[in-house]
């Protein structure tokens, strides 16, 4: 794979003038200003309608080949405490019982998709997701695993990921998810400074978080992913500089750059954040600029758009032989076809196409005590929609178009006027090749505006989050 280098500083490479023509053309082709897809699926889940929901999502499962391992992630909706600037689907609790009751459905769930599924499917990866999964304390962590694979066995390769609350976790829950098998966590940082925690309700720190590392370390996890967030209210780039250090120190795996969706006519929560706490658009392009450099210059090796990783981990490993995909929880090195969602909100990945459980937990929960599936909404995919999906995570992931590989759709020519068009808007970013055509390292801030060019579904009248 051929990638364009700019030398002379990780990431930009430009003298001053450079750097202000670099931004001026940024902010020319919309960095500053698009809100677009961060295409963890293609079509978006904004192109889902009700019209495909449970009998589509079992006419899909029945159709698996048990020869093909599936993934499958759990959704745990419940946190003790909501941070303020999270957006996912959840929901706050001061005791177990709503967790118990709602793991109870979660088992009649399973019950549903045992009777559903065909016989011999195997399971290659999990990965538990939230909200909190460390909500559950060691005994429900068991029971949940074990009920998982008593419905989908584990296959010989498995690996199995839980995102984990460094706050809401003990040496008894790690050992327990440890006994069931999980090879890997990732562990919610986003800022260690006390006024940008403060800002966005989520105070954690830094002792608390090494403690919860070193005990992973210690139940022998050997790969720790870090998240972190830029964009966030109060963050300064000397602010971020000492997170980074601290980040550095904990020495992650893999590490997680995500930008800050400030979204609060979606999520009522980010309400609490003021707005005029928030970087600029340049300012969190800054932002992100600065981590990018920092962790290159670490060891860590660029991954996608917003991700890092050592040089021996896995999701590197996968980048580098071009086997780096997109899911609903971001890059991964996940190689099975299909994706099964358990629980409130979970959105299943199957070749036709995609279903998303019923968001709100009181209606997941009458769907399934109603003896049916949970799907509610998804979307059935055409020959135009995989081409225009394959393309997409060419770009996101490897930040090319290689159009003998787009030649195996046999409507592959119909994307030509596009990529004509990206290599006319964005010549300054994107060039020809001898396969089709690449983004340059100045130009991987632009992948998801470019991305969108190939969007069948760009039109539609959605809420997305900033492209800087």
């Amino acid at each position: 794979m051929r990638h364009l280098i700019w030398r002379k500083k990780p990431g930009d490479g430009f003298c001053q003038n450079g750097r202000m023509t670099h931004l001026a053309n940024l902010r020319r082709l919309g960095l500053f200003d698009a809100r677009v897809p961060r295409y963890t699926s293609y079509p978006p889940a904004t192109a889902f309608t009700v019209q495909t929901g449970a009998d589509f999502q079992a006419a899909c499962i029945k159709a698996l080949d048990p020869a093909t391992p599936v993934s499958v992630y759990i959704h745990i909706p419940f946190c003790e405490r909501l941070c303020w600037f999270c957006a996912c689907r959840t929901q706050g609790t001061t005791t177990l019982k709503p967790v118990d009751n709602y793991l109870r459905v979660v088992k009649d769930e399973l019950a549903l998709l045992r009777a559903t599924l065909p016989s011999g499917v195997r399971m290659g990866q999990m990965h538990w997701g939230g909200g909190t999964p460390t909500i559950l304390p060691p005994d429900m962590i068991r029971a949940l695993a074990q009920a998982v694979k008593d419905v989908i066995p584990p296959a010989d390769d498995f690996s199995f990921s839980v995102e984990i609350d460094p706050t809401l976790v003990d040496d008894a829950k790690i050992a327990a998810l440890a006994e069931m098998g999980m090879t890997r966590a990732s562990i919610g940082i986003q800022d260690f400074a006390t006024d940008v925690q403060k800002a966005i309700g989520r105070a954690q720190s830094f002792a608390a978080t090494k403690t919860c590392v070193d005990s992973l370390r210690a139940a022998g996890i050997t790969s720790l992913n870090a998240d972190l967030v830029y964009g966030l209210p109060f963050q300064t780039p000397e602010k971020l500089a000492r997170t980074i250090a601290k980040v550095r120190a904990l020495d992650p795996d893999r590490i997680a750059l995500f930008g800050y969706a400030h979204v609060p006519t979606f999520s009522k929560r980010q309400k609490l954040i003021p707005d005029a706490a928030l970087p600029g658009e340049e300012e969190r392009y800054a932002l992100a600029r600065q981590a990018a450099h920092a962790f290159v210059g670490s060891g860590y090796q660029a991954i996608g758009i917003d991700h890092f990783g050592k040089p021996g981990d896995s999701l590197t490993q996968a980048a580098n032989a071009g086997h780096l995909r997109r899911n609903f929880q971001g890059y991964t090195d996940d190689t099975c076809p299909t994706l099964i969602g358990i629980g409130a909100s979970s959105i299943s990945q199957f070749a036709q196409g995609y279903v998303q459980n019923a968001s709100a937990t009181a209606a997941y929960i009458e769907r399934i005590a109603a003896g049916t599936l949970a799907g509610h909404r998804g979307y059935e995919m055409n020959a135009d929609d995989r081409l225009r999906a394959e393309a997409i995570n060419m770009l996101m992931c490897d930040f090319e178009i290689d159009l003998d590989k787009l030649r195996n759709h046999p409507n592959a020519d119909s994307l030509a006027p596009v990529h004509a068009e990206i290599l006319e808007t964005f010549a300054d970013y994107v060039v020809p090749t001898d396969k089709g055509l690449l983004i340059t390292d100045a130009g991987r801030p632009l992948t998801r505006i470019i991305a969108q060019r190939y969007d069948g579904f760009s039109g539609i009248a959605a809420q997305y989050s900033q492209a800087s």
